[in-house]
C-alpha cells in the first residue's frame, strides 16, 4: 500500500485509530504496573506487605485506570450505535463498491448494440484519459442517461463501462432513496456521493449507477399534504446539488442513470447540460443482433446444431429483447431436462417460446363444437394475415388452450418495422376482425373470443383518427391532448373510427366468403391435429394454388 492510500485511510478512520492506540497504551501501562507491583510485593518484608495492604494504592490506581478504559469504551459504543446503527443510519447508504476488475462483465459480453457500444466506448476513453481532455480545455462528462425498453441491456452496459474503465462501481436503485420520513432520501444521496468522492480520490475515479432513476428523478410537483411529494422533491433537489457539487473539485465521478420510462417523465433540471450530458438509447436488437444473441446463449447449453436454425430463430423473434431471448434458451433447457433429453432441439425452443408468450397448456376438455368454433376463429386470423398483412408470416396456428386463450395464431413480423403507415395499421385491424368475420360466416353468430380482437382493432382505429389525422372527415390534430373538445367534434371522430372498422370488416368478409373452401380445410386440419406449423400451413395454401402478395 503506497503512502497516498495510508494517508487516505488515516484521514477516514483517525478516530478509531486514536481510540485503539489509547486503549493499547493503557493496557501496556496496566500490565507493567501489575508486574512491578507483584515484584515489589515479593521482595518486601512481611511488615511492609501489611502496610501496603493497609494503604491499597495499587487497587485505587487500578480502579482509576479501569474507569478511564470504560469511559473510552462507552464513548466509542455510543458513537457506533448512534452514528452507525442508530437514528442517523436511516440516511446512510450501506452499498459497497465493486472494483471494475471484479464485475466480470466485459465488452464482449454486451452482444449487439454496436452503435450504442461506440457511444459508451467514447465515455470509457474520456474516463481513462482525463489529462488529454483537460489539455484542450474540455471537461469530462458528469452524467450519462441510458434510455430504452426493459430487458435490453442497460445495466449490462453500465457494468461493462465500469469494467473497461477499471474503476470502482456503486450500483443502487432509485427506489432505495425514497422513504416515508422526509429528509432520509436526501441524506442517502449525500452519503452516496461522499462515499464515491472518497473512492475517486483513492482509486482515481468512480462510477455511480442508479437503476430506475425515474423513481427519484421524476418531475417535481406540489405536495398534496401527505409528505410523500415533499420527500421526493427534497431527494431530487439533493441529487441536483450533488451533481453540481462535482464541479467544485475535479473528481473523476460519472453518474449513470437508467430508466424504462419516457424521457419527458424526468425533471427538466436533471436533463440539462452539466448534469446528464449524454443520452444513450438502448433499443431492441435488430435481425443481425438477434442472431448474435442466440449464438451467445446457445453456446452456454448443449443443443443440436443441425436441427436448431439460428437464422430462423432470429427471424421469428422480431421485437424481442435480449432478456426475452435468454429466457427462451433457459426455458428450452428446462423443457429438455423434463423430457429426459440430453440436448436441446428446435422442438424444445418452439415450445419454450410459446410457453413464455401464451402460457402453459391447460388441461381443458373441449367439446367437438367448441373445437370447431375455435378452429374457424383462428382460420379467419390466418387467412386474413396471409392475404392482407404481407409483412407478417403465418408461423403457427393452434387450438390448444393456453393461458387465457382458447387458441392462437402466431404471426411474427418478417422484418423489423419502425414506422407504421395507414396501410400497415389497416392490415392489423383487418387481421383482428378476421375471427369475427369467420364466425359470422359459418355460424351467423359470434363468441366472446372476439373480445380481445375488438379491443386491439378499436385501439388502432382510434389512434389513426384521434392522433394521426387518418379519418375520413379530414380532421387533423392530436385530439387526445386537447382538453376542450366539443360533443360535435367527438361525434365526428367516433364516426370516423366506426367507418374504418366497418370498411375493414367488409373487405375481410368478402375475402373469407371467396376463400371459404380454404377456411374449411384449415379448420378441419386444426380439429384433427390441434396445431399446424409453418410448413403445414404453407402446404395447405399451395394446395389451393394461393401465393402471398408481394411486400
Amino acid at each position: 500500500m503506497n503512502w497516498k492510500k495510508i494517508k487516505f485511510h488515516f484521514r477516514l478512520h483517525w478516530i478509531k485509530i486514536l481510540v485503539i492506540i489509547g486503549l493499547g497504551a493503557l493496557g501496556i501501562s496496566l500490565v507493567i504496573l501489575v508486574i512491578n507491583g507483584i515484584r515489589a510485593w515479593n521482595e518486601s518484608e512481611s511488615y511492609l506487605r501489611q502496610s501496603q495492604m493497609a494503604m491499597i494504592p495499587l487497587q485505587l490506581y487500578l480502579q482509576i485506570i479501569m474507569a478511564l478504559i470504560f469511559g473510552f469504551v462507552y464513548t466509542y459504543l455510543m458513537y457506533w450505535l448512534y452514528f452507525k446503527r442508530g437514528a442517523q443510519s436511516f440516511s446512510q447508504t450501506s452499498k459497497k463498491s465493486v472494483s471494475g476488475q471484479t464485475i466480470g462483465i466485459g465488452w464482449k459480453d454486451v452482444i449487439g448494440m454496436d452503435e450504442t457500444k461506440e457511444e459508451a466506448l467514447e465515455v470509457v476513453k474520456l474516463i481513462k484519459d482525463r489529462a488529454g481532455l483537460q489539455r484542450i480545455g474540455g471537461k469530462i462528462l458528469r452524467g450519462i442517461l441510458l434510455l430504452g425498453p426493459p430487458g435490453c441491456g442497460k445495466t449490462y452496459l453500465a457494468k461493462a463501462i465500469a469494467t473497461e474503465a477499471g474503476i470502482p462501481f456503486i450500483s443502487m436503485s432509485g427506489s432505495e432513496f425514497v422513504e416515508m420520513f422526509v429528509g432520509v432520501g436526501a441524506g442517502r444521496i449525500r452519503s452516496l456521493f461522499k462515499h464515491a468522492q472518497q473512492l475517486a480520490e483513492l482509486e482515481g475515479g468512480c462510477i455511480i449507477f442508479i437503476d430506475e432513476i425515474d423513481a427519484v428523478g421524476a418531475q417535481r410537483a406540489m405536495d398534496k399534504g401527505f409528505g410523500g411529494t415533499t420527500e421526493h422533491n427534497t431527494t431530487l433537489n439533493q441529487l441536483l446539488v450533488e451533481m453540481d457539487g462535482l464541479k467544485e473539485k475535479d473528481y473523476n465521478i460519472v453518474l449513470i442513470g437508467a430508466t424504462n420510462a419516457q424521457e419527458k417523465v424526468l425533471d427538466e433540471a436533471l436533463l440539462r447540460p452539466g448534469r446528464f450530458d449524454r443520452k444513450i438509447y438502448v433499443d431492441r436488437p435488430n435481425l443481425e443482433d438477434r442472431e448474435k444473441l442466440f449464438s451467445y446463449y446457445l453456446e452456454k447449453v448443449k443443443y443440436d446444431s443441425q436441427d436448431v436454425k439460428i437464422d430462423r430463430l432470429a427471424r421469428i423473434t422480431v421485437g424481442q429483447s435480449p432478456a426475452d431471448i435468454s429466457n427462451i434458451v433457459r426455458e428450452a433447457a428446462l423443457i429438455a431436462v423434463r423430457n429426459n433429453k440430453e440436448i436441446i432441439s428446435m422442438k424444445e425452443i418452439d415450445e419454450a417460446r410459446e410457453r413464455i408468450a401464451l402460457g402453459i397448456k391447460r388441461r381443458i376438455k373441449l367439446s367437438a363444437k367448441e373445437k370447431l368454433q375455435i378452429a374457424y376463429h383462428e382460420a379467419g386470423h390466418a387467412i386474413t394475415t396471409y392475404f392482407f398483412a404481407p409483412t407478417q408470416d403465418v408461423f403457427k396456428v393452434t387450438i390448444t388452450p393456453r393461458g387465457p386463450t382458447g387458441g392462437a395464431t402466431w404471426t411474427p413480423e418478417r422484418e423489423d418495422i419502425f414506422i407504421k403507415d395507414s396501410n400497415k395499421l389497416l392490415s392489423q385491424i383487418k387481421v383482428c376482425l378476421g375471427s369475427y368475420a369467420a364466425e359470422k360466416i359459418k355460424y351467423n353468430t359470434t363468441t366472446n373470443g372476439v373480445y380481445q380482437d375488438f379491443s386491439t382493432a378499436m385501439y388502432y382505429a382510434r389512434q389513426m383518427v384521434w392522433t394521426c389525422g387518418m379519418g375520413k372527415s379530414g380532421l387533423l390534430g392530436n385530439w387526445e391532448m386537447s382538453e376542450n373538445i366539443s360533443e360535435e367534434i367527438k361525434g365526428v371522430l367516433d364516426k370516423d373510427v366506426q367507418c374504418i372498422l366497418q370498411t375493414c370488416l367488409t373487405e375481410v368478409t368478402e375475402l373469407l366468403k371467396k376463400e371459404e373452401p380454404l377456411m374449411d380445410r384449415l379448420a378441419q386440419e386444426l380439429v384433427a391435429k390441434e396445431e399446424l406449423n409453418y410448413d403445414e400451413i404453407e402446404a395447405i395454401f399451395k394446395e389451393f394454388g394461393k401465393e402471398r402478395p408481394p411486400l
